[in-house]
């Protein structure tokens, strides 16, 4: 079955977004539907060279994609801020490093889209084997503060998600 069908939601996410983009549930639009959800997940798998990511707790991930919308608002706000009432010269822009604990690149990719979405914020590059993480901050007044954000707010969670397993032994 799962040479078939790599993802049997995602098929079915598939074919039913089909079928309402068609409006229609004829058979000619079930069929090509039909067609399309088992192609598209079979002709994506290469793209996937660590295959599909497993999410060990959903809840925890709602959770971190809610408190990431509310810190993008926030640095929105922020940024718009600085960029419209305050002289260049006061802006102190800088690269910093943050150690990393995080190990599963699928959570290392939903990081980087986290922090590449925070105005403000540039993922740059991972650093010395995925161990530190080069991060460019738009105004940098805490360096310490910006770690710690990453830590608490973006990378646990994410380890929660993608890496429960790893945490048992750690003290949060």
């Amino acid at each position: 079955m799962k040479r078939w069908l790599p993802s049997l939601p995602l098929s079915f996410a598939l074919l039913a977004t089909w079928l309402l983009l068609n409006q229609s549930i004829a058979p000619a639009h079930l069929l090509l539907g039909s067609v399309l959800a088992v192609a598209a997940p079979l002709l994506a798998r290469p793209l996937q060279p660590h295959g599909h990511a497993r999410i060990r707790r959903p809840l925890a991930l709602f959770r971190l994609l809610w408190m990431s919308a509310i810190e993008i608002v926030r640095s929105c706000v922020n940024v718009s801020s600085i960029i419209l009432f305050r002289k260049a010269e006061g802006v102190n822009s800088q690269f910093i490093r943050v150690p990393l604990d995080l190990r599963s690149p699928h959570g290392l990719a939903l990081l980087s889209c986290l922090i590449n979405s925070t105005p403000g914020t540039v993922w740059v590059e991972l650093l010395s084997d995925g161990k530190e993480l080069l991060l460019h901050v738009f105004d940098l007044h805490d360096e310490q503060w910006w770690i710690d954000t990453i830590k608490t707010r973006y990378e646990q969670p994410i380890r929660e998600v993608f890496e429960p397993d790893t945490l048992q032994g750690e003290n949060p």
